[in-house]
């Protein structure tokens, strides 16, 4: 439908529903009983209350993506305090956490993954705790430049087997 054939139809329907029948029509606007005829009015309001419920269910989406963001990360938190609590060594536990954060966000977060060691130290029978971060695209969708940035942490015990090799 082209731009002109759309501006006639929304110009019919805003004249019936302003009462003038737009077809000959020389009733003024009336029914047969007197009363103002209400042709057009329901198409007037899918009009107006379509983009709303547009917008609604827009909005459920983008809140319902921070949630599945919130789940997305407390599984990748807990993930990285896993893998980094069996490594050897720390600089092998730190880029492990990094990597298995990373492998679980790669399709959640919209920006980098940070992965920080909140735990002191890397000694035996200790624990390993890590705090994932990340911006979540949530509210983007709709065009509303909101930083989501949400963080969660995970603790892990130092595996008494931990790798050796």
């Amino acid at each position: 439908m082209g731009l002109a054939a759309w501006r006639d139809a929304v110009l019919r329907v805003l004249r019936r529903a302003a009462g003038d029948g737009g077809d000959g029509d020389d009733r003024g606007g009336r029914d047969d009983r007197g009363g103002r005829d209400d042709r057009g009015l329901s198409t007037i309001e899918v009009v107006i209350l379509a983009p709303v419920m547009i917008l609604f269910i827009l909005v459920l989406v983008a809140f319902g993506q921070l949630v599945d963001g919130r789940g997305a990360l407390d599984g990748a938190a807990r993930d990285a305090a896993r893998a980094g609590s069996i490594q050897k060594d720390h600089a092998t536990a730190i880029s492990e956490a990094k990597k298995a954060a990373d492998a679980d966000l790669s399709d959640v977060c919209s920006g980098p993954v940070s992965v920080v060691q909140t735990s002191a130290g890397f000694e035996p029978d200790t624990i390993f705790t890590v705090e994932v971060s990340c911006q979540v695209r949530g509210l983007a969708m709709l065009g509303l430049d909101v930083p989501t940035t949400l963080k969660s942490s995970f603790s892990s015990p130092l595996d008494p087997f931990r790798r050796t090799t």
